[in-house]
């Protein structure tokens, strides 16, 4: 069971990142003022009434921009992180069940993209791809599915052993029916702790790469590249790298108390037995 403090950062968690998303999802329907008007007779004005967070150097409304960037930042996480998920949780369940060359191939790439920070092994590949929204969630993919390569294999190994999946195939159950009946459910809690924090890792990595120029590209929002034209303007107006950096901050912030909520929520010493 939760404790009472858990529960309380798990609503809270829960509240920001749903006003997050639910801004994303409907800001096509919110009223805004477009995300790409230019205005120079508006550029850099302070939060008023008509411009809510302040406009910015080409007099482009903040919060329109801010909202539609949240958009790019979900679309990326939520895709980068689906696909890691599955093409991770797949090869690290071969590699177990298979062994031999197909583990030593397969955790073998792992350890090699291992050898290198995450963030720069990204920047190669968009050095080498091109900036543009599809190639970032390709070179985040293709180092997003280590971790999850890696957890698959270790409880596909831990699960294999155990004696209700001993007892199956003694009744002859075929391996699919083995992993996908008895042994993906019960790696779903720990994979889904995985997911949680992945999702601030990819809302940072994207943030990154948008910021040094190698992520979407302009006059299209994001919180990256919003910091990014922010920095010729930290004098005179700091709010430009304000709101950006602490919407960053924030959905960061909630995805990892979330994945600390749902690691102590499945935590083992907290179940009462396996599912079978």
């Amino acid at each position: 069971m939760l404790s009472l403090s858990s529960r309380a950062i798990l609503r809270l968690c829960v509240v920001v990142l749903s006003l997050l998303l639910f801004s994303a999802i409907f800001a096509p329907f919110l009223g805004l003022a477009s995300y790409q008007q230019v205005d120079l007779n508006d550029r850099l004005l302070p939060p008023s009434r008509v411009h809510w967070l302040g406009t910015d150097e080409l007099g482009r409304d903040l919060l329109s921009r801010l909202i539609y960037g949240g958009r790019i930042s979900f679309l990326v996480s939520l895709m980068v992180v689906s696909l890691s998920s599955c093409v991770g949780t797949i090869l690290g369940a071969v590699a177990a069940f298979v062994g031999r060359w197909a583990d030593e191939m397969i955790m073998r790439s792992a350890d090699v993209l291992l050898a290198f920070p995450g963030l720069l092994l990204a920047i190669a590949f968009m050095a080498i791809l091109g900036p543009n929204l599809k190639n970032v969630i390709l070179a985040l993919v293709a180092i997003g599915w280590i971790p999850y390569a890696r957890l698959s294999r270790a409880l596909v190994l831990k699960f294999r052993e155990l004696e209700f999946v001993q007892a199956t195939r003694n009744f002859g159950a075929t391996t699919n029916r083995i992993l996908f009946r008895h042994i993906l459910p019960n790696m779903l809690p720990t994979l889904l702790v995985q997911i949680s924090f992945s999702f601030a890792g990819m809302i940072l990595a994207e943030s990154s790469l948008s910021f040094l120029g190698l992520g979407v590209q302009p006059p299209e929002p994001s919180w990256g590249n919003m910091l990014s034209d922010a920095k010729n303007h930290l004098l005179e107006a700091p709010y430009l790298s304000v709101f950006p950096g602490t919407a960053i901050f924030f959905a960061v912030l909630c995805f990892n108390l979330l994945g600390d909520v749902l690691r102590d929520r499945f935590d083992p010493f907290h179940l009462a037995g396996f599912q079978s």
